[in-house]
């Protein structure tokens, strides 16, 4: 017959009331710490998919920030062989529905010194293809003293029908100025990595009362074609043949009027998306 021998008597523990009880609690105690572990393990994956799936939410309807900025320099010769460097950043950060802007253009001729803009937008998505955007844009010509000047500036970018990538702003500034200015352009694929990009880019003076006025009216036109070589994504050479018309300056106590001016430019760029 099997028998159980007795636990030495060193080993033996005297089971009273006092130790029943310590022994329930430290039973109680484990049973707690076992169930709320097997709680948290219950619900951290329902807390992973839904920090998960908080994230799917924002990315699918807008919420993600990004970031993308376009620089293209570009030197163009006019009719009579005088030369002019022009570069221009376009940059964004943002979400789809909310979306800051700085917009730069510099332009620095062979013979003059450079005249250069730049803008900070907001731009606030209203439908699928169209941002309402408002900003400041400051602007100056070296050549001209004093001539730097803000105007608030507020319009309309996005795609228009047939493709058309449209920028309309109104533009008031000090010295009863008010201008619009209208750019659209269409992209064509030869193929993949050739395309040719038509544009038109005008500008409409209807007051301006400073020291160095513009004429009132259709005061600049840009018509021309852009067609670039996509060596990847972000490296585009391009070249670009245009037709430009300057109406030119009105008659002022600080200058003299000048007669309009118009012609073909050609040239060679680059453009740069990071």
């Amino acid at each position: 017959m099997h028998t159980t021998k007795p636990f030495p008597k060193k080993f033996q523990i005297g089971f009273n009331s006092s130790t029943f009880f310590q022994a329930s609690l430290l039973c109680l105690a484990s049973v707690v710490s076992t169930l709320s572990y097997a709680h948290d393990e219950s619900h951290q994956p329902t807390e992973i998919a839904s920090h998960d799936s908080k994230n799917q939410h924002l990315k699918e309807h807008g919420g993600q920030i990004y970031q993308v900025s376009n620089l293209e320099t570009a030197w163009m010769l006019d009719e009579d062989g005088q030369g002019a460097l022009s570069t221009e950043l376009n940059s964004m950060i943002g979400t789809d529905e909310n979306r800051l802007f700085i917009l730069a253009h510099v332009n620095k001729g062979e013979s003059s010194e450079a005249h250069y803009d730049v803008s900070a937008l907001y731009s606030r998505k209203i439908s699928d293809f169209w941002d309402a955007q408002a900003g400041l844009r400051y602007r100056e010509d070296k050549s001209l003293n004093d001539s730097g000047t803000v105007d608030a500036m507020f319009g309309l970018y996005g795609l228009a029908p047939y493709f058309f990538e449209t920028e309309a702003y109104a533009y008031v500034g000090e010295d009863q100025y008010m201008a619009l200015g209208l750019e659209f352009e269409r992209e064509f694929l030869w193929t993949q990595k050739l395309i040719s990009q038509p544009y038109l880019e005008l500008d409409i003076v209807l007051s301006d009362d400073s020291k160095y006025a513009s004429k009132s009216g259709l005061s600049e036109i840009g018509v021309g074609v852009q067609t670039r070589y996509e060596i990847t994504k972000r490296i585009k050479p391009f070249i670009d043949v245009s037709y430009a018309y300057e109406r030119g300056q009105k008659q002022t106590d600080w200058q003299a009027e000048t007669e309009s001016e118009n012609g073909w430019q050609y040239g060679v760029g680059l453009a740069l998306m990071f």
